[in-house]
């Protein structure tokens, strides 16, 4: 397949620029693959669209604030966007990969001071790229300020959320409400720099609800990184090649949908990434290995599902590799369709768009 076979337009007024209020008032198209039949509900229905016996996956992945502001000596505005820890570090100093920009106007040895001290940032290596030339990635040595007990606590302190390049942010508007909302409520491990978004629409009280209601929910972990947000990079699809993710999946997890499989529920993953976690796992004949680990796994059309039943899903940009998952799922034409009507009836898309629910 093509690259451009998983393409659509899209009005830009379509991409959501803040979240719907509550979480679970985002709009949920709801779409039967056997029967071929959709309906237009909201998240907050789920409990009355789900079985009991059913089991959601979420991934409990928490998004680290890892965007930072500052300046260079000769007084230079720089952007960095921490990506993961680099293997050396001394004592409260730690290395990260990064991309910065300008990456070009940033030199070796260059030290980059936040606008409130929180942290002292020096620029170590720049990387290359294949073709030889320098790259946006830089290898820096972090240091936070005496006030802060770890790096991790004057991120929290400073650091700005990782939004999505699309949805508009500066560094001087309010982004208060994005520290709570590009966040699940379930968020519990630190490492992602990106949001899995389908979790996005969940509160405490739907939550509780559909446990009420006898809906089992279960998590795994996926450090969402940033090249969830690459568009396919090669015209052939097959070829693309795809990211590295860490990732757990608990014992308790794999003893859940092994349980929910044996009385007859479905397992249903909560976003893209919970999925990839489950059919990482998942043997041939649908076991779940609990375990820990990296994963590249690019599913495609033709991949045969044993880890998942259904999938609650945001829309997803064009030429993506979440994307082209989802049409592994539902089947290319069917889900470009579904995006159509989504748009005709004003679904609002991307990481704080609505939402779509396959079974």
């Amino acid at each position: 397949m093509k690259a451009s076979d998983f393409d659509y337009d899209l009005p830009p007024e379509a991409v959501a620029q803040h979240p719907a209020e509550p979480r679970d008032a985002a709009r949920l198209l709801v779409h039967d693959r056997a029967r071929d039949l959709t309906e237009h509900r909201r998240v907050r229905d789920l409990p009355d669209v789900l079985r009991a016996g059913d089991l959601l996956v979420v991934n409990d992945t928490r998004v680290r604030p890892a965007r930072l502001y500052g300046r260079r000596a000769s007084g230079g505005f720089v952007e960095v966007l921490l990506l993961v820890r680099a293997d050396a570090h001394e004592g409260r100093a730690e290395r990260w990969r990064a991309w910065v920009r300008p990456a070009k106007r940033v030199r070796a040895g260059d030290v980059i001071d936040l606008e409130d001290g929180a942290v002292q940032v020096r620029a170590l290596e720049r990387s290359t790229g294949p073709d030889g030339r320098p790259g946006a990635e830089w290898v820096l040595e972090l240091l936070p300020a005496e006030r802060f007990a770890s790096l991790e606590e004057a991120l929290e302190h400073s650091g700005r959320m990782p939004l999505p390049p699309y949805i508009r942010r500066g560094p001087d508007d309010d982004v208060t409400s994005d520290r709570e909302r590009y966040q699940t409520v379930y968020a519990a491990s630190p490492g992602a720099v990106a949001a899995p978004t389908a979790g996005l629409h969940f509160t405490p009280e739907l939550l509780q609800e559909l446990r009420a209601r006898g809906v089992e929910i279960a998590t795994v972990t996926l450090h969402v990184g940033a090249g969830t947000f690459q568009p396919l990079q090669a015209q052939d699809v097959a070829q693309h090649a795809m990211h590295a993710e860490e990732f757990t999946l608990p014992q308790a997890t794999a003893d859940a949908v092994a349980r929910t499989r044996a009385d007859g529920g479905r397992v249903i993953a909560v976003g893209t990434t919970s999925a990839r976690v489950l059919e990482t796992c998942a043997d041939e004949g649908g076991t779940l290995q609990a375990r820990t680990g990296s994963t590249r796994i690019f599913i495609q059309p033709g991949w045969r599902f044993r880890g998942i039943d259904g999938l609650l899903t945001n829309y997803h940009l064009p030429r993506s590799t979440l994307l082209v998952l989802v049409s592994a799922f539902a089947g290319r034409e069917r889900v470009l369709r579904l995006y159509g009507e989504a748009l005709e009836q004003g679904y609002r898309f991307y990481s704080y768009g609505d939402a779509m629910l396959l079974l």
